[in-house]
């Protein structure tokens, strides 16, 4: 079983790859070329199904179901102060053209708005799962207190404005190793491994069935 990631973001690339060792994990470059998908919809379970069930209709076209899976990540930030926001539209805060920069600057500029320096604020990740053997999902989450000002230069996204619950550095500041440990994303894909190792088992018991009935085929 090979594992198609359905996105084009590189940081939820290298994230997810570090923390499923040991699966055969590829972009979606690697099987065809990217293309847009239409997130329309309202929660992060929603706009996740709607990624994998996109990659894997195009795995079918490609007569790849048999080999492959598609694994797609919907996250984002919801600020306690904005009223949640901007929760599923994190990835496109600052409008058209939005990139990382341009979200956390907006993202800082609501707060000083209102006077804040920090709000309550947790992520959400949804990991969902498409296949010939049916669709699936998860949720992770990380709570902690969203500040107006950058720290740190590691991470991507959000981590540079983001104080996780029991640290004093930001998501931008923490290395690698312990965001893993702690991160939303993380802590989807592990309830989500549960849901990979039964994949897997029935990708090899309809492969062993397939062989058996090649070698009595007469």
């Amino acid at each position: 079983m090979k594992i198609v990631l359905a996105t084009s973001n590189q940081g939820k690339v290298r994230e997810i790859k570090d923390f499923l060792r040991g699966y055969d994990i590829h972009a979606l470059s690697e099987i065809c070329e990217p293309f847009e998908i239409v997130e329309d919809g309202t929660t992060f379970q929603q706009n996740a199904l709607i990624k994998a069930r996109a990659v894997y209709s195009k795995i079918c076209e490609l007569n790849l179901q048999d080999e492959f899976i598609a694994l797609s990540d919907d996250s984002g930030i919801c600020v306690d102060a904005l009223g949640g926001e901007p929760g599923i539209f994190s990835a496109r805060f600052s409008g058209a053209g939005a990139n990382d920069a341009s979200n956390r600057a907006k993202l800082i500029a609501r707060l000083k708005e209102l006077n804040l320096s920090s709000s309550k604020a947790h992520y959400t990740a949804c990991i969902a799962v498409a296949s010939k053997f049916g669709e699936f999902s998860t949720h992770g989450f990380m709570h902690g207190t969203a500040i107006a000002q950058e720290r740190g230069e590691n991470g991507f996204g959000y981590d540079t404005l983001f104080v996780p619950d029991g640290f004093e550095l930001t998501l931008g500041e923490l290395d690698d190793e312990t965001k893993l440990k702690i991160s939303h994303r993380s802590k989807g894909l592990n309830l989500a491994k549960f849901i990979l190792k039964n994949l897997q088992q029935k990708f090899e018991s309809a492969n062993l069935a397939a062989t058996s009935r090649a070698k009595f085929k007469f």
